[in-house]
């Protein structure tokens, strides 16, 4: 049975992107970029919704990301990734599929390979609707140190409490403090 983790970065208030869709107070530092280049080793498919596709897209090819960032360019323009749209007409980023069906029947779809390994990364309305089915196994919560008093929450419109358990725990030199917790079954 194949897995699915989200992968996120949030302000110690529980926003993952400010008022407007702003990300600037996301300013890692060189042990996260570690962190995420090792991460991007491990040859899961990578899930977005639009909008964190074109962000992403927009970035990760560029000449800027490959100097900035190599190692985690490289990874993020080598991996496999699938894009869910309704609005979208093509996908150009390298390794990337476009796919306009049902979100959940194709995570569902996905996650009885054996061994698949998928991770999405920002994509807040696909993680609340994952969630929320039941497909998501893990959690990677990057909890940054700034707060913004407004936002978008990862977890807005969720209907049902989702119950989580601590697994693990990582402090970053920056502040940034990583908390990755397992999905409890509902019971």
């Amino acid at each position: 049975m194949g897995t699915v983790k989200v992968f996120n970065f949030v302000t110690l208030d529980g926003y993952f992107a400010g008022p407007s869709g702003d990300v600037s107070w996301n300013s890692h530092g060189a042990e996260e970029g570690e962190f995420a280049a090792s991460s991007l080793g491990s040859g899961s498919t990578l899930l977005f919704g639009r909008v964190t596709y074109e962000h992403m897209a927009s970035f990760w090819p560029t000449p800027a990301a490959i100097k900035n960032a190599p190692a985690v360019a490289e990874g993020m323009n080598r991996a496999e990734k699938v894009v869910f749209s309704r609005t979208l007409e093509k996908a150009e980023w390298s390794n990337t599929r476009l796919s306009k069906g049902n979100l959940e029947e194709e995570v569902r779809r996905m996650k009885e390979v054996p061994g698949k390994s998928m991770t999405v990364l920002g994509s807040g309305s696909i993680v609340t609707q994952l969630a929320q089915a039941g497909l998501v196994d893990e959690f990677a919560i990057m909890v940054n140190p700034v707060a913004l008093g407004d936002g978008r929450s990862i977890f807005k419109g969720l209907k049902e409490r989702l119950n989580l358990k601590l697994t693990a725990t990582k402090t970053f030199r920056s502040g940034v403090v990583l908390l990755s917790y397992q999905t409890v079954e509902k019971g």
